[in-house]
């Protein structure tokens, strides 16, 4: 994905062929459908853990995960934009802002990943997969330092393991 064409300057693109984005959606939507059709009929034999673990709704979230991945490349490739339109937000469920810090009502705010795969290592060391999360939890402390020193407000951050963190969790507030 290069940054030196066209779709990534400054000048107005005119006029664009949206049939290939709206054949990305379409895929997607597809795979949703099916992945509905499978979910169900998966969960109506098996229970909730079995059923989040069976290798029809596995392949199919894989397959999911990837086209989200061509919808991506797709708009970067046509338009030279950096679409998050796959993430997963919640909102807070009691949303009159009574709680909330005034400095985050005063800014516009955004939530930010990174993310890492790490396997094992391929030779012998003292090293493991539970020493990574002290690794990644030393370079977020420098990034959100970082990111205070530049102006910026860091009203949460979070390192965990296997999901994103979830900065919305009423239960954390208690």
């Amino acid at each position: 994905m290069s940054h030196d064409d066209p779709t990534h300057g400054p000048v107005p693109l005119g006029a664009v062929d949206a049939a290939p984005l709206h054949a990305a959606v379409d895929r997607i939507t597809a795979a949703l459908h099916e992945y509905v059709g499978a979910a169900v009929g998966v969960r109506a034999e098996f229970g909730a853990a079995e059923a989040d673990d069976d290798p029809r709704i596995l392949a199919l979230e894989a397959r999911i995960g990837m086209l989200n991945g061509q919808l991506y490349d797709a708009f970067h490739d046509a338009l030279g934009t950096h679409p998050d339109v796959t993430s997963q937000i919640w909102e807070p469920a009691d949303d009159d802002g009574a709680d909330d810090d005034p400095d985050v009502r005063a800014t516009e705010a955004d939530v930010f990943y990174l993310g890492y795969v790490v396997g094992t290592p391929r030779t012998t060391t003292d090293a493991t997969l539970d020493g990574v999360m002290e690794i990644i939890d030393s370079a977020g402390a420098r990034i959100a330092q970082q990111l205070l020193d530049t102006g910026f407000h860091v009203g949460e951050w979070g390192v965990s393991r296997g999901e994103a963190p979830d900065f919305f969790d009423e239960e954390d507030d208690e």
